[in-house]
């Protein structure tokens, strides 16, 4: 347990900054899990629609550092081959 007042201090800040972390990441997989359940029906408008809103979600969730940003950009990249096959196939 935290034995100095500036230790407390920075558990308490912990635990805030995990609570915002964790509903970032929540939001975040939300808007991808989106994308890649319109990628699995084959609907195509509704995965475009998707990934306008995950996007950015992931690039921000980069910039705050709860994923990498070389992770964040490989999902987008990954999401839109998905995307871009759908078309293809059509």
């Amino acid at each position: 347990m935290a034995n100095t007042t500036s230790a407390r201090k920075a558990t308490r800040k912990i635990a805030r900054r995990t609570a915002i972390n964790k509903s970032r990441r929540t939001g975040m997989r939300n808007s991808v899990r989106a994308v890649e359940q319109a990628v699995a029906k084959g609907d195509r408008e509704a995965a475009i629609k998707a990934l306008k809103i995950a996007e950015p979600e992931l690039m921000r969730a980069a910039q705050k550092n709860i994923v990498h940003r070389n992770a964040a950009s490989r999902k987008v990249s990954r999401l839109t081959h998905q995307i871009a096959k759908l078309a293809k196939a059509n």
